[in-house]
């Protein structure tokens, strides 16, 4: 095992430190319309599916914005592309909280969704530049965290902030904060090419590593030829159903808690934030897990595999008896264990992204990934919406997303396995899984 310098150290502390910074201000950002369901549908007079249709503006453009957001990043890197996003979608946070009708609020949507596009393929690029294989789980773990933190401090931090200065204030601080963040990565962060590297810590970062990286960066001809691949259609399929839930619990756990189990607002904001708990702690051990089996000899592709399948099958177990229990108690413990088992299989998609490509094409099998995923989850709000306008009830839309979540726990069971064949022979090494 070669040793790491003091100088990779302190680079490695600083990327993770600024992607999880990243990562909650972006969460922070999306939630503030889920936290802000109730007053923005009152003001702008929208139903529950006029709703859906507003939440999932911002998931629909996120998704088709991943495609060539994962090539740009694979070509121009990290600093700028990632610094650019954050720069944009404060500034059109900042503008939801001028709007007045619902076309200017799904405008301003779409283009935080673009925005935001870069960020997990930039965080993944990251990771798989300035950490060797055997310990990339652990960083993808933390980072991803974030995803988990920001919801998990979104209710109390934004339900204090509506009640205060009222929900368009609230959109208005968040943009701000966001665009101090952008400003800091740019200056501070530096892509792996714009640092020279001595050739022990060139060496301590490619050991492990599937591939070298092509010398020429990212070719489109190796960009199209990752759709010939199996595990890119399983992970695009698969991820499908790890974000239909994710986005379903994101966008309509507090109307959920309001409609449903006829809570105020202030005691949703408090209670939204256990099951984030629990979603943060299945996050970040997803990394942990991943790395340990590694370690003790499992492939990589299997390391982040299993957690993946085991998580997504526990979310579907524990979101059937959230649907039906009478006790709004369970239904917090039971939507809380979902949550963990949930968020424990999307750190390991993004753990198995890490090492299921060599570093140059990670960011565009990542924004692939993430693709497929929000793709597949931009429904969760509309078909909630539409459940709950028809049905007066969340039982069903709990269900489907119960019924999503196994689904895709057996696509990645039975479609991902070899990493890479003949199309990308020449980039790609085969592993075992």
């Amino acid at each position: 095992m070669l040793q790491k310098s003091q100088r990779l150290k302190r680079i490695q502390v600083v990327a993770v430190v600024f992607l999880t910074v990243a990562g909650i201000v972006n969460y922070l950002d999306r939630s503030t319309l889920s936290i802000a369901n109730h007053l923005v549908s009152e003001e702008l007079h929208l139903s529950a599916s006029q709703m859906g249709l507003l939440l999932s503006a911002f998931s629909l453009s996120y998704a088709f914005a991943q495609l060539p957001v994962g090539a740009l990043l694979d070509r121009f890197g990290s600093r700028v592309m990632l610094g650019l996003g954050m720069l944009v979608w404060s500034i059109a946070q900042v503008a939801g909280g001028f709007i007045q009708t619902l076309n200017h609020f799904l405008t301003a949507r779409v283009v935080l969704g673009i925005a935001e596009a870069p960020l997990f393929p930039a965080g993944a690029k990251v990771v798989s530049e300035w950490f060797a294989v055997r310990e990339r789980g652990t960083p993808i773990g933390t980072f991803i965290s974030s995803s988990t933190i920001a919801p998990m401090i979104a209710p109390p931090l934004l339900t204090v902030l509506m009640l205060a200065f009222g929900w368009r204030t609230m959109f208005v601080i968040m943009g701000v904060v966001g665009i101090i963040v952008a400003l800091a990565w740019y200056v501070v962060y530096r892509n792996r090419s714009e640092i020279a590297l001595t050739e022990a810590e060139t060496a301590h970062l490619n050991e492990g590593s599937i591939a070298q990286e092509n010398p020429q960066g990212l070719s489109w001809a190796e960009w199209g030829a990752l759709f010939k691949l199996r595990n890119t259609w399983g992970m695009i399929f698969g991820f499908m159903g790890v974000i239909y839930m994710v986005w379903l619990y994101l966008t309509w756990l507090p109307g959920y808690l309001e409609r449903e189990r006829h809570l105020s607002i202030a005691h949703t904001g408090w209670l939204v934030a256990i099951p984030y708990v629990f979603g943060t702690i299945g996050m970040a051990s997803s990394g942990v897990i991943a790395d340990y089996l590694l370690k003790r000899g499992m492939a990589p592709i299997r390391s982040r595999k299993w957690p993946l399948c085991v998580g997504l099958v526990g979310a579907a177990a524990f979101t059937v008896p959230a649907a039906y229990t009478p006790s709004t108690t369970l239904a917090i413990v039971y939507v809380s264990l979902a949550m963990l088992f949930v968020n424990l299989s999307s750190g390991s998609a993004w753990a198995l992204v890490s090492v299921a490509a060599p570093r140059h094409l990670v960011a565009s099998l990542g924004s692939m990934q993430n693709f497929g995923g929000y793709l597949g989850g931009s429904f969760a709000p509309v078909i909630t919406g539409i459940v709950v306008d028809q049905t007066h009830s969340f039982v069903n839309a709990l269900l489907i997303s119960a019924a999503v979540a196994f689904a895709a726990a057996l696509v990645y069971l039975f479609v991902v396995k070899e990493v890479a064949p003949a199309p990308l022979a020449s980039s790609i090494e085969t592993q075992p899984t």
